[in-house]
């Protein structure tokens, strides 16, 4: 189960390699607290609906098995969103906003729903929501580090340079989010690359294709 595990950190990281959730990745990460913020929430809600589906997927009809997949996901996100409202600090909820709500359609919660919990048991199911949903509070951590620091010297609203006085506010904007996730790709990118040469094999990048997903037979189904 291990591999399950390791593969969302680096291998098939959400953020890093299959681009997904760009959505909160780009506009709760000006800070490193909002980074983690988003990524618990997001865990939570994988790990919930990872659960669910993979403890029903052989008694749900496949025609209806994609909505039933969002009511899943829409309920564990209606719990974290009340939790946080009641339970985490004003501030932090407030600038998660609007994109707690939309982990109901964050793109790697209903493809882990589809590509693997509806195919396997509930052990690797879990393990898969942990790797992946660790894998994505990592890179929105990092991403939202980089970001606060660049911009006011700080880390987790923590003064790191004390004679910063004026915000760097290109860093906090959206054109500062795109540079600093393109620098991370491309990093990202270069150190594949080397340890594919080092094992002489090619480098082929990791895509979510239609062989991992089978949403679209829903279609077929009518």
């Amino acid at each position: 189960m291990m591999k399950e595990f390791t593969r969302g950190l680096w291998k098939e990281n959400p953020v890093l390699v299959l681009l997904l959730g760009m959505c909160p990745t780009l506009g709760v990460t000006t800070s490193a607290t909002n980074g983690l913020g988003m990524g618990i929430a997001t865990m939570f809600v994988l790990l919930g609906s990872n659960v669910v589906v993979s403890s029903i997927r052989k008694i749900v009809p496949k025609k209806i098995r994609i909505p039933v997949y969002i009511v899943i996901i829409a309920t564990f996100v209606t719990i974290i969103d009340l939790v946080m409202q009641a339970y985490a600090p004003k501030e932090l909820y407030d600038a998660l906003g609007l994109f707690i709500p939309l982990i109901v359609v964050n793109c790697v919660v209903l493809g882990r729903a589809e590509a693997f919990a509806s195919k396997n048991g509930v052990g690797k199911s879990v393990m898969d929501a942990l790797g992946m949903g660790l894998g994505f509070t990592l890179a929105l951590v990092a991403l939202g580090a980089v970001r606060e620091f660049l911009a006011g010297g700080s880390l987790f609203q923590i003064k790191m340079i004390p004679n910063w006085d004026t915000d760097f506010m290109l860093w906090t904007s959206p054109p500062g989010a795109f540079i600093i996730l393109g620098l991370f790709l491309a990093g990202m990118n270069a150190l594949n690359i080397r340890k594919a040469k080092k094992e002489g094999k090619g480098f082929k990048p990791a895509s979510m294709d239609c062989s991992t997903c089978n949403i679209c037979d829903a279609e077929g189904d009518k």
